[in-house]
């Protein structure tokens, strides 16, 4: 804990003038400063900073508060980081007194490693911005993606020649370690006795800063000017650089968050900076990653309302769910999620291009709530009509509503959906929660107070005889004549290739990653227990990142699909197998899995006409990809 005296002493050497002048205009006005308050939107000034005490006021909106509350409000920060940020303005050190001097020792040594990767990342953003001004055909490009020169500059837009070493002539040494630390420089693994030739990560690629909370650069966003893969090329993981936590647009799209009300979470950079140029900065991007809950939690620290925005195709849907899964954890009733599922042929930078503002702010308020796309996402593959279709929404939707913090609306949504399976609220929750139901529940359509009737039993209506010859003839053994008698113990089916795929992908879910989209997809529709284990898996590694099969094995028991999955692993282990090539038995198993496609076509009542009509067209390009005959 940080001494109190401290902090005192720390707030009597800083002046809040200068900590809120670095965020907000501010002009004098008499013994105050006054500017426009960044934590609402306004056109006349109300915000009042005032020197001699030391604090902030906004007279619309109401805030107020000293120099570490402004820091901690306005860009997110801790208690603990807006101290240490202006302790080390004013040169104080912030006293640990719970830690060693070793550890004080490390941790300063990593901030200081840290404070200089972000000047590297800063001066390359400078050299980018630089470059983009000397390339009309990187103008061009973005004057065509109707971008303005304004919204550029906003967002520190800049261009990667094509050079190999462009940055050399942008820093004083090409060979500081630090550029390969920071992403910008590769430097390949070479033989022994041999030179490594270095060289730049990014190469002709409009480039789009990422800035941190704080409005640091940590990483980059580089995207192709023509045609070329990858598309979008991201900086590596740093020690100031982490995918799964960080946000594009946040620093830039905070104001319009609180403006607005609500933070839009789009999937590409291009997207975000679009619907800023078209007034709606409030977007922000994952950064090539699927939404993690440290990106919900981190968005639910500036506005408590997010509205997720997806293509309409079969991976916008995917990336909703897992969507919905990071967001389920820190849903409450008084925080708002939504899905927007944008037209399949629009993404929000066309759709807004195309269409305007005012059409896609209309989306976004038809947007689905998060209760009906947890219900819609239950209900995927299932027949509503049949008993069995509604025990699978509810076995599908336990996991996800178990995501659920307890409150209001965790309560709210096991009514809604008890009626959507037909079941008694009072009994639904029993079985979810391990309890034993109470009679009224088990029981819904009985008289209280009245035990139920009692059906009357089967009785035969006389002695049965047996009529003709009942005697069998020759040595009747319980087989038929000449019938070999058959081994005692069950009798197991021989693996399909639908069993070997995904007991491969469970037992080796590295294998997951460099599988094709296609592949991935033709897995993602397989129906019954391996397409609910292949959603499963992905859902792991979104979260957990490839496991031995030890914990993957864990992970299904805990969700209810550990015998499933064994039903799969059990003939491979009781044989002793040992796969000396698992991937290569994968793309073996894969393959008759195209070969034999129609097989794991949703069918039956629970597929809908347009999910049959999207599996065989998907079904039609997998089979020219891979040149197999229809």
């Amino acid at each position: 804990m940080i001494p109190q005296g401290f902090i005192q002493d720390l707030l009597s050497r800083v002046d809040i003038v200068d900590v809120v002048g670095r965020h907000v205009d501010l002009k004098k006005a008499g013994i105050n400063h006054k500017g426009l308050c960044p934590f609402h939107g306004e056109k006349s000034p109300s915000f009042i900073v005032s020197p001699s005490r030391q604090t902030y006021h906004c007279f619309g909106c109401g805030v107020h508060g000293n120099a570490i509350g402004f820091l901690m409000e306005h860009t997110a920060a801790t208690f603990v980081e807006a101290v240490e940020d202006l302790a080390q303005q004013v040169g104080m050190v912030v006293p640990q007194d719970e830690r060693s001097p070793e550890q004080r020792e490390k941790a300063k040594a990593e901030k200081q490693k840290q404070q200089s990767l972000t000047d590297v990342l800063a001066r390359a953003a400078d050299f980018y911005k630089a470059r983009l001004r000397e390339s009309p055909r990187a103008i061009g490009y973005l004057k065509a993606r109707g971008l303005t020169g304004q919204i550029a500059a906003r967002f520190g837009l800049g261009y990667a020649p094509e050079g190999w070493r462009s940055l050399a002539s942008g820093f004083p040494s090409y060979d500081d370690p630090q550029l390969v630390e920071s992403g910008l420089v590769i430097t390949p693994e070479a033989e022994p006795g041999q030179d490594t030739k270095r060289y730049d990560r990014f190469r002709d690629r409009v480039m789009f800063p990422i800035r941190n909370v704080q409005g640091e650069v940590i990483g980059f966003g580089g995207r192709v000017l023509d045609k070329g893969e990858p598309k979008y090329l991201n900086s590596p993981e740093t020690p100031v650089f982490h995918k799964g936590r960080e946000l594009y647009g946040l620093y830039e799209g905070r104001q319009a968050m609180r403006q607005r009300g609500y933070a839009l979470v789009v999937e590409g950079y291009m997207d975000v900076v679009a619907l800023a140029q078209y007034g709606i900065g409030n977007a922000v991007a994952t950064l090539g990653t699927a939404c993690t809950a440290d990106h919900v939690h981190k968005l639910f620290r500036h506005t408590d309302t997010v509205v997720f925005s997806f293509d309409g195709d079969a991976a916008g849907r995917r990336a909703a769910v897992r969507a919905l899964e990071a967001a389920l954890p820190h849903a409450t009733e008084t925080r708002t999620v939504k899905f927007l599922f944008l037209p399949t042929e629009h993404d929000p930078d066309s759709y807004v291009r195309d269409l305007g503002a005012d059409a896609f702010e209309r989306c976004v308020e038809g947007a689905v709530p998060l209760s009906r796309q947890l219900g819609s996402v239950a209900a995927d593959g299932c027949d509503l009509g049949t008993p069995e279709g509604r025990a699978r929404m509810l076995k599908q939707a336990h996991p996800l509503w178990s995501l659920l913090p307890d409150g209001l609306l965790r309560r709210q949504l096991l009514g809604e959906l008890a009626r959507q399976g037909q079941m008694h609220e009072a009994e639904l929750q029993a079985l979810w929660l391990g309890q034993a139901p109470s009679p009224s529940a088990a029981a819904p359509d009985d008289a209280p107070g009245e035990p139920p009737a009692e059906k009357p039993r089967w009785q035969p209506k006389g002695e049965w005889k047996p009529k003709g010859e009942w005697k069998g003839k020759g040595d009747w053994k319980g087989k038929r004549r000449g019938e070999e008698e058959r081994p005692a113990g069950p009798r197991t089916a021989p693996p399909t290739p639908t069993d070997n795929a995904v007991r491969l992908l469970l037992q080796h879910s590295e294998l997951w990653e460099p599988l094709p989209d296609e592949d991935r997809a033709l897995l993602h529709e397989l129906p019954g227990t391996h397409g609910q284990l292949i959603h499963w898996l992905e859902r792991h590694l979104t979260h957990h990142g490839a496991s031995p099969w030890a914990v993957v094995q864990a992970g299904l028991q805990a969700d209810g699909l550990g015998e499933q999955a064994q039903r799969l692993v059990r003939p491979s282990q009781e044989l002793g197998i040992e796969e000396s090539d698992p991937a290569g038995d994968l793309s073996h198993a894969v393959s008759e899995l195209r070969a034999r496609a129609p097989a794991a076509l949703p069918g039956g009542n629970g597929a809908t006409d347009d999910e049959r009509r999207r599996a065989l067209e998907a079904l039609a390009r997998l089979r020219e990809r891979h040149g197999v005959q229809p």
